[in-house]
């Protein structure tokens, strides 16, 4: 007998999942690249990460709309289905289950061990660092797979935890920075002189990737206690919430230190940041915040990855689906399905390895799978939102143009903003992008897609 996901999440954990996602290792580097962008111009950094925040917010808003409406298995790709038909909705779900899900949760995996790696004065790209991956790989999968009621619980508790140095560096860094005139110098000051619209578009890139993860949450729309309700205000609250935090904790970051500093430190600045304000102790500390942040982040993604396969499966579609529908009678999970997804992140752990941290594998092959997947996201909602507009006649104006015009916006934005950073390499995303999607053709099931 089949058994059926369970209502097991509440609003808190959903918001917790939101944010959890959201905010990973990139809040702890992106301020030093946000700062190099603009020159050093603390105004023009703040408008970045507004500008960053607001198309995370109005995307969030837009498919919290459609949750209000739809509710099945797996957010996106339920939206995909009620907006441009089965067919789509299956191609979307196949690239989120092969590509989506397993390449972010690998990346996350390598970086969890990186910072790991980093604290306990290991190589960061070596034999140590991977298997260090390797095992954060498993034990989420452990975690979600056999206590989906525990992986909910350190999703909170995790949110809780990266939240500590964040808003301690946005409290007492500002008021340190107001008191010993640091902030003022910051917004006064420009380091270097840059083009504004070239530096603005290059700093958001960099927000862009910060912001990216909250539409992971909508993977347990089916499992969300009065979700119509619950995960539109998730959602939009959890991504407001992200960008308030975000905004205040690079205020916080320059009440610490001075811009060209922090331009100059790295991926060492925040660091440096935390020293100044919380003795060598706090540097240290925050290599396991850090840590913690990752492995929170982590667990959100193999929350999706497991799910990723049964949610085609729950509708017929994909190879095997009575298999990978199959939902374990004791965890209350879709056990299969969430093999599947392991199995997914280590191979896409293993190209990650070859095509960036080594002498490149796969030659013209190689690209960064940490970011154009999330590019190719962005642009699967294109059509959604557009097929949105068109159809839901019952929505008020804003909803039905106004918000959905500035995420399209957004979208195209962020494919403008690929092409810009990876160039070729984009290409080489697209041809194994391209393959994968045709070997999807072969599962998809004529009689129930058309």
């Amino acid at each position: 007998m089949e058994t059926k996901l369970e209502k097991r999440y509440g609003l808190i954990t959903a918001i917790a999942m939101v944010i959890g996602i959201v905010i990973g290792s990139g809040v702890f580097f992106k301020a030093e690249k946000v700062l190099n962008a603009t020159g050093g111009s603390l105004t023009l950094g703040i408008l970045a990460w507004i500008i960053g925040g607001i198309i995370m917010i109005s995307c969030a808003y837009t498919f919290a709309v459609m949750a209000t409406k739809y509710q099945y298995v797996n957010g996106v790709v339920d939206y995909a289905q009620a907006t441009l038909g089965k067919k789509y909705a299956y191609y979307v779900g196949w690239f989120m289950a092969l590509i989506y899900y397993p390449t972010l949760t690998s990346v996350l995996a390598w970086v969890s061990a990186r910072y790991t790696c980093v604290l306990l004065g290991f190589p960061i790209t070596g034999g140590e660092c991977m298997t260090i991956a390797c095992l954060y790989l498993i034990a989420s999968f452990a975690l979600n797979a056999l206590s989906p009621i525990l992986a909910g619980k350190f999703q909170v508790s995790t949110t809780i935890i990266k939240l500590i140095p964040l808003i301690l560096m946005a409290i007492i860094g500002t008021i340190a920075g107001m008191g010993n005139g640091m902030i003022k110098y910051n917004f006064t000051t420009v380091v270097k002189q840059v083009n504004p619209s070239t530096g603005l578009f290059t700093a958001v890139v960099a927000t862009a990737f910060a912001y990216e993860g909250w539409i992971i949450a909508t993977s347990i729309n089916a499992e969300l206690k009065d979700a119509k309700r619950n995960l539109p205000i998730a959602l939009v609250g959890g991504t407001f919430i992200t960008m308030a935090i975000y905004i205040l904790y690079y205020i916080g970051l320059s009440g610490a230190v001075a811009n060209k500093v922090m331009m100059a430190g790295g991926e060492s600045g925040a660091k440096l940041a935390f020293q100044t304000i919380f003795s060598s102790l706090g540097g240290s500390l925050l290599f396991v915040f850090v840590i913690i942040s990752c492995l929170g982040t982590l667990n959100g993604l193999m929350l999706g990855c497991t799910r990723g396969i049964y949610s085609l499966a729950a509708r017929g579609l994909g190879p095997k689906p009575n298999i990978f529908k199959q939902v374990d009678s004791i965890t209350n999970m879709p056990a299969n399905s969430s093999i599947f997804g392991l199995l997914l992140c280590g191979i896409w752990l293993l190209y990650f390895y070859g095509a960036n941290l080594t002498k490149p594998w796969f030659g013209f092959f190689s690209f960064d799978s940490s970011e154009l997947p999330i590019v190719t996201i962005y642009a699967m909602y294109i059509p959604i939102f557009l097929m949105m507009m068109k159809k839901e006649k019952d929505l008020s104006c804003f909803k039905r143009f106004v918000a959905p015009t500035v995420s399209l916006a957004g979208c195209i934005f962020m494919i403008i903003a690929a092409c810009f950073s990876h160039k070729i390499a984009v290409v080489a995303y697209l041809i194994i992008f391209g393959i994968i999607m045709i070997f999807g053709s072969i599962f998809s099931n004529k009689k129930t897609v058309d």
